[in-house]
């Protein structure tokens, strides 16, 4: 399914910080080059070995980036909101990506061409700096989970899924299935019915028909295993977003 245009996009491009943080002199570049399209929950932004396009800078939404097997199985390797953008291999040297990347939470992005990306990106500068640690901070947030998966328990993995899902979302609301949410952690549904009780009768959580409202975030926080905090301390020391003029902020 190719993307849908969006006639009335709700956010202008800087909602995205990776392009909010450009000199306005390569901001006014990409612009008229950067184009609204809606991410519709289940959408497949791109699929496993297929040629890549266009990149796309999330304004709203979250997109997980997951690993799909011969037999079907698939676990979430990353995940990506407003903090970055989706589609790391045109600028990292290739075309297509082993992984897959399905909206998780619906919203909106702005798409660039992998032709004018690596025009761009080869310039140097801003763009490229900017692109280079977001890279190394999914990088980061990918080998985690790896570990995580590996030596955590499934409530732990799920505590740290809300939690990055919580990053980039407005509210404090998540509209997932448990099945879903077995799908993204690569786990058994019955693990995920089982972990999200214990948060629930913990007071932390409360899930009803496919939505997950977080009523205690910071007990949730002492929750959930190191890996949350390896992820979000390495990603604010990479991201540390320009202001446009040269400037870093945290």
């Amino acid at each position: 399914m190719p993307a849908t245009p969006a006639a009335t996009p709700p956010h202008p491009p800087t909602a995205n910080l990776l392009l909010a943080a450009l000199s306005p002199p390569d901001y006014e570049r990409l612009l008229p080059h950067l184009e609204p399209v809606a991410l519709p929950l289940g959408w497949a932004v791109y699929e496993p070995g297929r040629r890549m396009t266009h990149v796309y800078f999330p304004t709203e939404g979250i997109v997980s980036l997951l690993y799909v097997m011969e037999n079907g199985a698939s676990a979430e390797i990353a995940v990506t909101g407003n903090e970055g953008l989706v589609g790391i291999s045109l600028f990292m040297g290739g075309e297509s990506t082993p992984s897959r990347a399905v909206v998780q939470s619906a919203g909106h992005a702005y798409r660039l061409s992998a032709e004018i990306l690596r025009r761009e990106f080869e310039r140097g500068g801003d763009l490229q700096h900017l692109l280079l640690r977001y890279t190394q901070a999914l990088i980061t947030q990918m080998a985690q989970t790896a570990v995580c998966n590996r030596h955590h328990t499934v409530e732990q993995q799920l505590c740290r899924w809300l939690l990055l899902s919580l990053d980039r979302l407005p509210a404090n609301k998540i509209h997932m299935t448990q099945e879903r949410i077995a799908n993204m952690l690569g786990v058994r549904r019955e693990g995920v019915t089982e972990a999200a009780g214990h948060l629930q009768e913990a007071g932390l959580i409360h899930y009803q028909r496919g939505e997950i409202t977080v009523l205690d975030r910071p007990k949730l926080e002492q929750r959930v295993c190191e890996c949350y905090a390896v992820v979000k301390r390495e990603s604010d020391r990479l991201l540390q977003y320009g202001d446009g003029a040269g400037n870093t902020q945290p």
